[in-house]
Parts: structure tokens; C-alpha cells; sequence
């Protein structure tokens, strides 16, 4: 990826009058951009022809994602102060797009101790986090009520932490485990102290691909039962989307369109996190399912074409330094993003994948890179309240220091797909 090239691509486009970039633009681009700065709803098909759009077609899309952004959501970049946990690494599941599983007869095979959890979570709450974001393989030992104990053991210790926990798969899961139908299961969660449910296990919504993907996972029912049933018990979730590997433009589409569908029907997602597929170390890379897609091009057309289809609907769109790297989401801020993620702490499923961003954000480091885009970073809750000034309970910044050494037992987090 040439830096430099798209950094000035991006400047250029944000320096450029908006009459000038509509004006180079295909018929077909200029008459869908129109209709979304009028904040009417694009259809599906208009919606790839932004997504697939190149060239000039591309400049002016990603123009009109910039100032939407700037007129819906405002100047500020949002963050929130989070740690990772993944409690397990032991999983039969078998994605072909994971390098982080394990086996729970290879020597590497974790399941952490309740003491060892509740040490991350001290030391998350020691250094500001106002979120631990929870998630984990899918050990085949695991109690029926794990997913309940963990949360009792962390909320009776840390009651004022927020726990962003258990994606759909997670949840699946543990319903059958515990034998209960899924709202009696979320409800129970909820009421042991689950603040909110990370809407990954998404990858694409789409069977055919699913079935490439991962044929044990989540199918798409039971994923939009999953997410709809936590929304209408009070529990909110996020929405990802995972992009770059086998899919068709067509499907992220349709992707995005279910999204918005749900949100219309239950208004209970944050955020949308468009998530790259990171290749190197996983199973489809291996078999030459997949070929590298460029950093740059295709993140730009992501986030725009997220920031326009979804308008109107889900106003936060999450860029991802873990998948593309801090500097280049740094750009994707002028590209329709407003949030930056979070300092995640830990990170290693995107790392054991082959991702090279680190593990860890200092709250410093974003700050910079707002700055940078003629931007102000924002401390939020996971629920996007602003939390201007906080202080950590030690009296200082949250975590503004050089960052400590991660060990490589991590949730992804925002970085899960």
C-alpha cells in the first residue's frame, strides 16, 4: 500500500468542491449521490453502484460520504476505552477464515481461570476502561452456564464496568448448552449484567457463502434471531460486516440491506463496523480460495458506500486500525467514519490471522491521528455517550502512557469478524 498516494487521493477529494466531483460522475452515480444528500434511501441497486464505483465515480462517492458524515454525526471522532478478553482459545468450529482457534489437545489451548479474568479486568479498570469486550472460542467442554458464571464473577468485582460480550454464535451456543430458547437466555444474561452483544459471527449474511466460510457456524436465520431478540429485550448490539475474501459485490449489498432492515424494525444497533478479511494465516489463504485485496481502494469504497447506504438509520460507522492499520483508518475519517474503535488492549485474533496494526492504541495516539484529519477525538461509552474529561480513577487520562505489553491471549473485539 502506497501511503503517501492515498493520503494525498484523500485530501484532494475533502479540498475539492462538490459541484467539480458530481460533475465527473457517471449519470447513474450522480442521480443515487443526489438522492442521498437529500437523505432519501438508496435502493439495493443504487447502492452497488456506489460500492463498485471507480475512478471519478468513486472520488465524488466518497465526497458525498465525507459530508454526510460531517452533517449527520458532526466533526467529532468518538472512542471508547475498552479491553479485550478472550477467556478460551479451544474451538471445533473450524472457520476457514480464522488462524486463532485451537484444538484443546494442542499446547497452546487456553481456557483461563477465573482469577486470571478478573486480573485483566483490574487492570483494565486500573487503566480507564469504561468496557471489557468478552468473546471466545467455542470449547466443546465449556459448562452449560459458563457464559452466566463469567459474567457473575466479573459484575460482583466490577460492577460499573460495561460488558460488551458473547457474539450470536457465542449466544447460539450457550442456549443449547443451558436449554433454554433464546430471549429466556438473553434475558438471563442481561439480568447477570450483560450490557450489550457484539453483532460479529455476521462475516456475510449470506447461506451460500456461510457454508464456504464456515459450515458449522451461525446460519443467517439464526443470526437475525439472535440480534432481533436481544433488541427487543433492551440489549443493543453492534452490526460488522467481514469484506475482502470471497464475496461478490452483490453480496455485501445484501448485507448491508438486511442490516438496515433490522435497524428499521428494532432500532437496537450502535454502530456499524465494516471489517477487512486479514488473509495470511488462515485456512482459505492456504488453499488459494482467496487472493490478497490491496489496502486502500476497497476500504474507501466500504466506508462510503456504509456511511451512504445505511444514512438515516445507523449513524456511527467504526473504522478498524486493527484490520488496516492505524494510519490508513487515520484516512477512512474523511471517507463517512466517525469512530475510531477502541484501545482494545489485547488483540490477538486479528494478529494470529496475520494482521500486523499491534494490539493496543494509547489514547494519545488517537488523538494525534484525529488531529491530523482536522478532526477531535471524543471519549464515548459503548452506548455513545460522550464522556468529555474523564478522568481515570487514578486521577490521570486514561491510558495516555506508552502501552504495556499484551500478552497473546486476546479477544478481537472490534477486530473480530
Amino acid at each position: 500500500m502506497n501511503l503517501e498516494h492515498w493520503r494525498t487521493w484523500v485530501d484532494d477529494i475533502e479540498a475539492a468542491p462538490l459541484d467539480a466531483l458530481l460533475g465527473k460522475a457517471s449519470p447513474g452515480v450522480r442521480a443515487t449521490l443526489d438522492r442521498c444528500l437529500e437523505q432519501r434511501e438508496i435502493t439495493p441497486d443504487e447502492g452497488l453502484g456506489l460500492y463498485t464505483s471507480r475512478d471519478d465515480d468513486l472520488r465524488a462517492v466518497v465526497k458525498c460520504a465525507d459530508l454526510v458524515r460531517a452533517a449527520d454525526v458532526g466533526n467529532e471522532v468518538t472512542y471508547v476505552v475498552n479491553r479485550n478478553i478472550n477467556f478460551t482459545n479451544i474451538c471445533f468450529v473450524g472457520c476457514q477464515f480464522c488462524g486463532f482457534k485451537r484444538q484443546r489437545w494442542e499446547s497452546d489451548a487456553y481456557d483461563h481461570s477465573d482469577e486470571t479474568i478478573l486480573g485483566k479486568v483490574a487492570d483494565a479498570v486500573a487503566r480507564g476502561a469504561t468496557e471489557v469486550c468478552m468473546q471466545g472460542g467455542i470449547n466443546p467442554d465449556m459448562p452449560a452456564f459458563k457464559y452466566r458464571d463469567l459474567l457473575d464473577v466479573i459484575k460482583a468485582r466490577f460492577p460499573e464496568i460495561h460488558m460488551h460480550a458473547f457474539s450470536p454464535m457465542e449466544i447460539m451456543y450457550g442456549a443449547k448448552r443451558a436449554r433454554m430458547e433464546y430471549p429466556e437466555y438473553i434475558g438471563m444474561l442481561r439480568d447477570h449484567g450483560l450490557g450489550s452483544i457484539p453483532g460479529t459471527a455476521a462475516e456475510i449474511l449470506d447461506d451460500g457463502v456461510r457454508e464456504i466460510l464456515s459450515h458449522k457456524k451461525v446460519d443467517v436465520a439464526a443470526w437475525v434471531d439472535i440480534i432481533t431478540t436481544a433488541h427487543s429485550i433492551g440489549v443493543p448490539t453492534t452490526s460488522t460486516v467481514m469484506y475482502g475474501h470471497i464475496e461478490t459485490p452483490r453480496h455485501v449489498v445484501n448485507h448491508l440491506d438486511l442490516i438496515r432492515t433490522i435497524q428499521k424494525e428494532t432500532h437496537g444497533f450502535t454502530e456499524f463496523v465494516p471489517l477487512r478479511f486479514i488473509h495470511e494465516n488462515t485456512v482459505m489463504f492456504r488453499k488459494g480460495l482467496v487472493k490478497p485485496v490491496g489496502r486502500g481502494e476497497l476500504d474507501f469504497q466500504m466506508y462510503a458506500f456504509s456511511r451512504l447506504f445505511l444514512r438515516g438509520q445507523i449513524n456511527n460507522i467504526q473504522t478498524s486500525w486493527v484490520k488496516c492499520g492505524v494510519d490508513l483508518a487515520a484516512l477512512t475519517l474523511k471517507t463517512g467514519c466517525n469512530d475510531f474503535s477502541g484501545t482494545l488492549m489485547e488483540e490477538s485474533i486479528t494478529a494470529q490471522a496475520g494482521g500486523d496494526a499491534g494490539e493496543f492504541v494509547p489514547v494519545d495516539l488517537i488523538e494525534a491521528k484525529a488531529r491530523e484529519m482536522g478532526r477531535v477525538a471524543v471519549e464515548r461509552s459503548t452506548l455513545y455517550k460522550k464522556l468529555y474529561g474523564r478522568k481515570a480513577p487514578n486521577g490521570a487520562r486514561p491510558i495516555s502512557a506508552s502501552p504495556i505489553q499484551a500478552d497473546s491471549h486476546a479477544c478481537g473485539g472490534s477486530g473480530c469478524s
